[in-house]
């Protein structure tokens, strides 16, 4: 066992296979893109978001691994994805030659990342839910997507700009969003992204930093 980077997840034909698959299934159903696209956005995020915090490089690498692997569960089913993932991740890793105590940090990061399922447990895993849900933005909009009758497309694709970010030393961990109100009115957000805005306040406190969420420029918690 020794390091295993975060390039040489992301060049494995398996996950690549199951990230591809995973996000194909999705779409069938008509959900948002959960491809590479989010992949890579929540990955720096997350990274991000712990180097800022001060997190050794270690650390901060494995938030980046967990957010690339954190949503193959969808090849199996939607529902449970986030403990279905964290199953098929594992073996993956020990074929990598992980270390099972980074292996552990990373399926509990990925096993509760959704809201409504699982809690913060560690630094990885907070900063994952973090990232995850402040991944709101037009691109996530299939080209099939249906912005007049499905709420989460429409409030998807009048997010213009989404950015996830750290003030006061680190003790303010925000969302920053940019809404089109022609697109979709602030309470639409909150009709579907309440549940996830109360995960990220868990996870900010998990940080030791208090969660702040402004829409347009207006500062709502």
């Amino acid at each position: 066992m020794g390091i295993v980077t975060l390039d040489t997840v992301k060049q494995d034909p398996e996950v690549a296979g199951l990230i591809s698959a995973a996000d194909s299934n999705l779409g069938v159903i008509g959900y948002t893109e959960h491809g590479d696209r989010h992949l890579s956005v929540v990955s720096e995020r997350a990274s991000n978001l712990l180097a800022t915090l001060g997190r050794d490089k270690r650390t901060v690498e494995l938030a980046a691994i967990a957010a690339v692997l954190h949503d193959i569960g969808n090849v199996v089913n939607r529902r449970n994805h986030a403990v279905l993932g964290a199953l098929l991740a594992k073996p993956i890793l020990v074929r990598l030659g992980m270390p099972f105590d980074e292996i552990n940090i990373v399926i509990a990061a990925i096993g509760n990342h959704h809201e409504g399922e699982g809690e913060p447990v560690s630094d990885v895993s907070a900063a994952l839910i973090l990232a995850d849900k402040s991944d709101v933005h037009e691109t996530r909009v299939r080209a099939s997507g249906n912005i007049v009758e499905d709420i989460h497309d429409r409030v998807n694709f009048a997010a213009k700009d989404s950015k996830l970010y750290v003030r006061d030393d680190g003790k303010t961990i925000g969302v920053e969003i940019l809404i089109d109100p022609k697109a979709s009115s602030v309470m639409e957000y909150f009709e579907i992204f309440l549940l996830r805005m109360k995960a990220c306040k868990i996870a900010a406190k998990f940080l030791g930093a208090t969660f702040q969420l402004v829409v347009n420029g207006v500062k709502l918690t």
